[in-house]
């Protein structure tokens, strides 16, 4: 047997493994959606694509329908997990490792009761955080050179083992296709089955980024050249009440660096709501360490 037929089979054996907890996904009026079995009665999938809320089924390669209900939906992060009334499926095998740029990587839908479908090509970028076109944040995003056929959104990305590596959705960026990672994908589906919603924190503050001076980095011994000078604070709010003032300079909160509004997104994180964090400020140019009870964003 040749190489290139190894190389072939092993390719159509990953789709086998990852379509196994592809599921159709049937809750908008027009052609199914895809979506990943996360527990035996939960399915993940793209927000976007769920646009009704009663008459909602899901289905396997059998083609039976099982009905389903929302358990909970992340609007910002473009996802919801749909609930069923009995525990039929077997939960996705997850990679363990996240791809790396240039690794060959498959796009796996099933739209149609036909079965599963497949196309392939490999890792061109990894970033994040960035804004969504949801009113969210990305921590981390994959962007591939495979073809997100419709009804693909909601399906997974595996790699050549048939490990899902993330979720596929063009619901985020304006019609361009991305990938949630899974570890990210698979935290937001935690939150949501257990709350139905994602809580996301806030410190009550407008921000700009700034350049931080050579002589200012050397203070704060480590080479961030950029912080985030607040420009106006919430009376009464989580920041105000940790003493920060207007002109400081934001440098970490929580541990995390921050030097643009996305960082800062990103630091206060559904982990950090009703915490007090650390919140690491230039004050007329000296590094002070402050404490502040992070609120829920409404």
């Amino acid at each position: 047997m040749s190489t290139l037929t190894d190389f072939s089979n092993s390719l159509a054996t990953a789709v086998q493994k990852g379509g196994a907890s592809t599921v159709l996904v049937d809750t908008r009026r027009r052609y199914p959606a895809s979506g990943i079995v996360y527990a035996a009665d939960l399915i993940l999938t793209a927000d976007h694509v769920v646009t009704r809320e009663e008459n909602l089924n899901v289905a396997l390669a059998d083609g039976k329908l099982y009905p389903v209900s929302i358990a909970g939906r992340d609007p910002g992060s473009d996802l919801v997990l749909l609930h069923l009334s009995e525990k039929v499926f077997t939960p996705a095998s997850i990679a363990q490792d996240e791809p790396k740029v240039g690794e060959l990587v498959l796009a796996l839908g099933r739209p149609a009761h036909t079965g599963v479908q497949a196309s392939w090509g490999i890792v061109t970028a990894i970033g994040g955080p960035a804004r969504t076109g949801r009113g969210g944040v990305l921590d981390k995003y994959f962007q591939t050179e495979t073809t997100s056929y419709p009804g693909f959104s909601g399906g997974p990305l595996i790699n050549t083992e048939g490990e899902v590596l993330g979720i596929n959705t063009s619901g985020l960026a304006h019609g361009t296709a991305l990938t949630i990672p899974i570890k990210l994908a698979w935290r937001i589906a935690d939150s949501l089955a257990k709350h139905g919603t994602v809580k996301r924190g806030y410190l009550g503050v407008r921000t700009q980024s700034v350049e931080i001076s050579e002589s200012v980095q050397k203070a704060l011994k480590n080479n961030q050249d950029h912080g985030l000078l607040v420009l106006w604070l919430e009376a009464k709010g989580p920041a105000e009440q940790g003493g920060l003032l207007v002109g400081d300079i934001l440098v970490a909160v929580g541990g995390q660096p921050v030097g643009d509004p996305d960082d800062l997104y990103s630091a206060l994180n559904s982990d950090t709501v009703g915490k007090a964090i650390s919140v690491e400020i230039l004050r007329a140019g000296k590094p002070e360490i402050l404490k502040a009870t992070v609120g829920e964003r409404k």
